[in-house]
């Protein structure tokens, strides 16, 4: 047994020997294939990295970084950033730098499939240096610098983006391409911002401002108006909450805009607003100790000649005796008339250059209009005690009604957060005005010519003011249709203006009576009692509770 063994190994030694001999081959084989193949992935590697450095060496060498000043950010009284600076990247091409002009149009297609190339091809045939595209993509920005080509330009700056589009439009304002204001907040604080340092912070609270807005573009879809305006200010401080005019433009699309419709009418706009300024006459009366609320004009007239035209009430069937209260709460233009000139024409100038409704306001931004001078006659005092022949501004308008019901202390409108915190207030009226004042306004939206304002809950009190425009000098049947209200008229708080331009009477639209039961299909009369009025109810329902809990 043991030789059989013997025998069996010795028979198959040389099987084995054979048997190693191919496995030491094959492996020698596999080294080398493994060998072969790491040395043919390091060039590629290699080859690869050498073209992807070379095109991005190509591109990098067309990248040029300008404008990169940066400027500082801009937010809201809450936080919310309006305006803030990023880095940004343009791209574009040098046509006479383009070898391959059907080749770079392909690959081009392949990056920006979304552009008009009818006209991309139009420009790289010709000789001058544009643009394709602004503000790239991380994403966009990577897949130009692979492309090699050295006839595209890279451009890297610090640019200004606006989260908000159109919102903040008229006060925030715009920047040039060299990153200098030109315009709003960013032209009047441009030294400031460019300082880089410390965000600037605005008065303006993001909510209430797109609620505004959203309102004012309502009306104009109702009214057809061509434009309108909407100012919420705090009447203690002269903090503005929110300040919209419409139309307004997207701050991102960095367009050059000539159309005057896109003033800010808020407070560029300078209009004669009508009966609104019956408020500040009567005030005067009583500033000046000359008039008290429940004093009678007995047997007054329906008609007046001023210079050789006529002074009418706006309703036939107001009583012919009317006190002081009743005056301004049916907006009797003969009874303000009548105290006007009681009031004198010294007196009542003075009075309303104390509250500043006749001189330019010092404003936070540049675009600020100017009232119209004129002089002060005695049919002149006639037409201004009711508000006809005289012009200011919205904001001038909201700064008149803060004094009038804030207990008679001065006010500065501002944008800017904190910015007269410190400084004591100032009377310049007598204390008792504002009492007296406050609970006529409260009447004439409870039982005068704005009902629908009458917001249950939040004592709105205020006037309206229905004015003609007027165009190269005469007065056309266009309106000018403002409602300047207060509230809590117990205690105010804050002032609204709204103002909506041209106007026009709405077949369809239905309104809902705060003070009664029912509705009414139709606008009846082209005044402010049935426009401005209704907006600006529609307003205090959605800003009030607002208000109530935040502020």
């Amino acid at each position: 047994m043991k030789k059989k063994e013997i025998d069996r190994i010795i028979i198959n030694k040389p099987n084995l020997v054979i048997n190693n001999f191919y496995e030491s081959k094959f492996n020698v084989n596999l080294n080398r294939l493994a060998f072969i193949f790491i040395v043919i992935f390091i060039f590629v590697i290699l080859y690869s990295s050498r073209v992807i450095y070379l095109s991005s060496k190509t591109i990098q060498n067309n990248t040029y970084k300008v404008n990169l000043i940066n400027r500082a950010d801009i937010t809201e009284r809450n936080g919310a950033y309006i305006s803030k600076s990023v880095l940004t990247s343009n791209v574009g091409i040098d046509p006479k730098l383009v070898k391959d002009k059907k080749k770079l149009l392909l690959k081009l297609k392949y990056t920006f499939p979304d552009k008009n190339f009818d006209e991309i091809k139009k420009k790289i045939y010709g000789k001058k240096f544009f643009y394709i595209d602004k503000k790239l993509t991380p994403e966009k920005y990577q897949k130009i610098k692979l492309l090699g080509e050295k006839s595209i330009r890279l451009e890297q700056k610090i640019t200004r983006i606006y989260p908000d589009k159109n919102l903040f439009s008229h006060v925030i304002g715009q920047i040039d391409d060299d990153n200098n204001g030109i315009s709003g907040i960013e032209k009047s604080f441009d030294k400031i911002l460019k300082d880089g340092r410390d965000r600037l912070t605005l008065t303006l609270d993001k909510e209430l401002q797109f609620i505004i807005r959203n309102e004012l573009l309502s009306a104009q879809k109702i009214f057809k108006n061509v434009g309108g305006a909407g100012i919420l200010m705090n009447i203690n401080n002269g903090e503005i909450l929110s300040l919209v005019s419409v139309p307004d433009f997207n701050l991102n699309s960095r367009e050059n805009i000539y159309d005057v419709n896109y003033i800010n009418r808020a407070t560029k706009g300078v209009y004669e607003l009508g009966s609104v300024f019956k408020s500040f006459t009567i005030a005067a009366g009583l500033n000046y100790g000359l008039i008290s609320p429940d004093d009678m004009f007995l047997n007054l007239e329906k008609r007046l000649r001023c210079g050789g035209r006529t002074i009418s009430e706006y309703d036939e069937n107001l009583p012919k005796d009317l006190s002081v209260e009743d005056i301004l709460v049916h907006s009797s233009n003969i009874g303000s008339v009548k105290i006007g000139q009681i009031i004198g024409k010294e007196r009542l100038q003075k009075f309303l250059k104390k509250i500043g409704i006749l001189s330019q306001l010092e404003f936070d931004i540049e675009e600020i209009g100017k009232p119209s001078s004129f002089r002060w006659r005695d049919c002149k005092l006639k037409t201004v005690s009711y508000g006809h022949g005289v012009t200011t501004t919205p904001i001038q308008l909201a700064k008149g009604y803060a004094i009038l019901t804030n207990g008679g202390y001065d006010v500065k409108p501002t944008l800017i957060k904190e910015k007269f915190s410190n400084q004591k207030k100032k009377r310049i009226l007598n204390k008792n005005v504002s009492k007296q004042i406050n609970k006529i306004l409260r009447k004439v939206v409870t039982h005068g010519t704005a009902t629908l304002s009458d917001v249950e809950g939040y004592e709105v009190g205020g006037k309206t003011g229905t004015a003609q425009i007027v165009e190269n000098g005469v007065y056309t049947n266009k309106k000018i249709n403002t409602f300047a209200s207060v509230f809590p008229s117990s205690n105010p708080k804050y002032v609204l203006v709204i103002l909506l331009e041209d106007t026009k009477l709405s077949k369809d639209y239905i309104y809902k009576y705060r003070n009664k039961p029912g509705s009414y299909k139709g606008t009846p009369f082209n005044t402010a009692g049935w426009t401005s009025v209704e907006i600006t109810g529609k307003i205090i329902d959605k800003i009030g509770p607002i208000l109530a809990t935040k502020y």
